[in-house]
C-alpha cells in the first residue's frame, strides 16, 4: 500500500494562487499514474488532472489554462499549480497514485476560494 500525503491547502481570494504537493510513499511497484481529484460539498469527486509517469498530462476542463500538474518521478512527488482560482474550485482535493493493480489515496487537502 502506498501511503499519500498531501500539503499545500489553505484559504485565498479568488484570483489568487495555490500550489499543493503529494509525497509518496512505500510502493512495491512503479507508479504509473498521479492526479488529483476534487470534491465540493453536495457533489461528486471529480478528476482535475492527472500525470503519467512519462509526463503525459490530462486535465478538466475547468481547469484547463489555470491549473499545471507536475511531478519528480525521483521523489515520487506530484504537485498541483492552481491560478487564477474561482470560488468554485473551493473543494477538499485528494491525490491519487496508481502502482500495479491498486490505487492509494491521501487523507485530503481543503481549498477554500473566496470572492
Amino acid at each position: 500500500q502506498v501511503q499519500l500525503v498531501e500539503s499545500g491547502g489553505g484559504l485565498v481570494h479568488a484570483g489568487g494562487s495555490l500550489r499543493l504537493s503529494c509525497a509518496a510513499s512505500g510502493s512495491r511497484f512503479s507508479i504509473n499514474i498521479m492526479g488529483w481529484y476534487r470534491q465540493a460539498p453536495g457533489k461528486q469527486r471529480e478528476l482535475v488532472a492527472r500525470i503519467t509517469s512519462g509526463g503525459s498530462t490530462n486535465y478538466a476542463d475547468s481547469v484547463k489554462g489555470r491549473f499545471t500538474i507536475s511531478r519528480d518521478n525521483a521523489k515520487n512527488t506530484v504537485y498541483l499549480e492552481m491560478n487564477s482560482l474561482k470560488p468554485e474550485d473551493t473543494a477538499v482535493y485528494y491525490c491519487y497514485a496508481d502502482s500495479g493493480p491498486s490505487r492509494d489515496w491521501g487523507q485530503g487537502t481543503q481549498v477554500t476560494v473566496s470572492s
